[in-house]
């Protein structure tokens, strides 16, 4: 019989999952957590290239964007029947002794038939563009002119000291 008011003997067990906390677990106790990782400095944006923009949306960290809500993803590029572009570029900050910069910064397709209400994503992609963002590699080279162009815009415009501390890669890629 399922406990519905949590008197089970076995709750101070704790899982050995995936964890993703929203603090540093590694502050030297060395105890349960450490290791876990933390996403408090990666950004999902989001570039739409055909209405031109490039904005922030939390939702995807887990797959829940507003342009991903109430689509059926696939793998297979042929389901999607009149794709729509996407990007969702995985930007991730550090620090140095000047202050802030954009560190890592991977870019995953999309494509979305709203209508269809059909998508292609690799999902497999997304997790191993997030997690290169999260160790610095800077891959944008699948992107068009124009996505990229708008990614740097909006980069520059969110703050323009992070960028200009940024990698010259960084600012190479992202005109």
């Amino acid at each position: 019989m399922k406990d519905i008011f949590g008197s089970n003997p076995d709750k101070n067990k704790k899982g050995m999952g995936f964890t993703i906390l929203s603090g540093d677990s590694t502050s030297g106790h060395g105890g349960y957590g450490v290791g876990a990782l933390s996403l408090d400095h990666m950004t999902p944006v989001i570039v739409d290239p055909v209405d031109g923009d490039a904005y922030v949306d939390m939702g995807a960290m887990h797959a829940r964007s507003d342009i991903e809500k109430r689509i059926k993803f696939t793998p297979d590029r042929s389901n999607t029947p009149n794709p729509r572009p996407y990007w969702l570029v995985w930007v991730t900050i550090n620090r140095n002794e000047e202050g802030p910069y954009y560190y890592g910064v991977t870019a995953c397709e999309m494509q979305i038939d709203v209508e269809a209400r059909r998508g292609y994503k690799s999902l497999p992609e997304h997790v191993n563009r997030m997690d290169k963002s999260l160790k610095g590699h800077i891959i944008v080279d699948d992107m068009d002119d124009t996505s990229k162009r708008l990614l740097g815009e909006f980069l520059k415009n969110h703050d323009e000291g992070v960028f200009n501390r940024s990698s010259a890669e960084v600012r190479k890629l992202l005109p």
